[in-house]
């Protein structure tokens, strides 16, 4: 069912086109009203009022249906938006019958629907809608009633040529303002699939990653475990030596590390699996997210800040927050240190409906030509590229946005996120 729901990759070139042919049709029920009152009322014309007043009606009340279908959750294919433009056809040529047929200076409006669906449907669907239009110009050459006129051939000539005038103003109008609106939608639309397709592909990549990260833990278990119990062994039998038992107590630490990382990974994933957030306030948020950057990052010099209005702030924190920012924490520290600097800025403040976490560093800057989701690329030396890509990934699953600028002395990632989505409200 979720197939057939106006999703961004469903509103495709039919649901364009349909939304154009129902502005267009308020604007023809508009339009031939003014036309058939003036024909009557201004110039005296001796047209079949009721006949074309109960045509109009007719085009008001399908217009309504198509508004409301508009509305309706489901997909729009290309046989129903042909169908809209089959039924304005058929109506434009039931007017054009009862006045002129072939005749008729606004005869050349049945051009307007082929424009359209050449911009918004298939080569199948503009070839439909050509002939459909076709037959109806061909059977008003033979069957329409005259065209009323003034009784008098100059004032005639003046009228049909007056009738040309506005006719061409009118497709100008449509030609340049209508199929240029339906052009732009429909390529926003294609720039919406492509970013959904990049978005794909670069979740695929995550996927994969952590897919490969818990093998690795899974596999890293064994040998931890096995210098774990060799370690006391090796102690007892070197108990004299205290060089080797200073290298043996950092081994054993980096070991017990090791072990920490491996249980928070499982964790991670288990949190991850459950999607419970975790509930604590931006204060408490942000020390245990320092105190964990600290550990890996003892050389870091931090400047924090936190708005005091924010720090008591309730948070619902999905699991992935965490380690996204630490993941901007520890590039900071990594481009800080390209200029031999240990800085980094951390600044938290709520903006509006956003809780922002600024991130700023002394190094380089970013390039131009840098982009933020190039999953496993990075310009560091030791750097495997995803961190950037994971932070942005995180951002975007929360509706929120990570935006990467240079300040000039540095670069700055800032992490907007919408309290609505994380802040605890019960």
């Amino acid at each position: 069912m979720s197939d057939h729901l106006h999703s961004p990759s469903s509103r495709s070139g039919p649901f364009v086109l349909a939304r154009t042919l129902a502005w267009l049709r308020l604007c023809a029920i508009a339009g031939q009203s003014v036309a058939i009152l003036s024909c009557v009322a201004l110039l005296k014309l001796d047209v079949p009022l009721l006949p074309l007043m109960i045509g109009v009606c007719v085009l008001a009340v399908f217009a309504a249906a198509a508004s409301f279908r508009l509305g309706m959750p489901w997909k729009i294919s290309e046989g129903e938006a042909i169908v809209h433009i089959a039924f304005d056809t058929l109506v434009l040529g039931y007017l054009l019958y009862f006045t002129g047929g072939a005749a008729n200076p606004f005869v050349t409006l049945l051009l307007v629907p082929i424009a359209l669906s050449a911009a918004a449907l298939s080569i199948v669907g503009v070839a439909l809608v050509s002939i459909l239009t076709g037959v109806a110009y061909v059977l008003l050459v033979p069957y329409h009633l005259p065209l009323p006129t003034l009784g008098n051939k100059s004032l005639d000539f003046d009228l049909y040529v007056a009738g040309m005038g506005v006719n061409f103003v009118i497709m100008a109008i449509l030609l340049g303002v209508f199929i240029s609106n339906l052009a732009k939608a429909i390529r926003l639309q294609q720039g919406e699939v492509q970013r959904v397709r990049e978005r794909a592909l670069r979740d695929e990549g995550i996927l994969a990653i952590a897919t490969q990260a818990a093998g690795a833990a899974h596999e890293l278990n064994t040998p931890l475990s096995t210098m774990r119990t060799l370690l006391p062994e090796i102690r007892r039998e070197h108990a004299g030596d205290n060089a080797l038992g200073d290298d043996l107590d950092l081994l054993e630490g980096q070991v017990q590390r090791c072990r920490t990382i491996l249980r928070e990974m499982v964790a991670f994933g288990q949190a991850q699996l459950s999607q419970v957030p975790e509930r604590l306030t931006v204060g408490q948020f942000v020390h245990v997210c320092m105190e964990r950057f600290q550990l890996l990052r003892p050389e870091a010099d931090v400047a924090l800040s936190v708005e005091p209005g924010a720090e008591r702030l309730a948070l619902r924190s999905p699991a992935g927050l965490r380690h996204a920012l630490i993941n901007l924490l520890n590039n900071a520290v990594e481009a800080s240190s390209i200029n031999g600097s240990a800085f980094v800025g951390f600044d938290i403040r709520v903006e509006g409906p956003w809780l922002v976490l600024t991130v700023t560093d002394e190094g380089p800057g970013f390039d131009e030509v840098d982009e933020l989701g190039t999953l496993g690329l990075s310009q560091k030396a030791t750097g495997l590229g995803i961190g950037l890509a994971l932070a942005e990934a995180t951002a975007e699953r929360l509706d929120g946005e990570l935006a990467a600028s240079n300040t000039g002395h540095g670069a700055q990632m800032r992490l907007r996120l919408p309290l609505s989505v994380i802040g605890d409200h019960a």
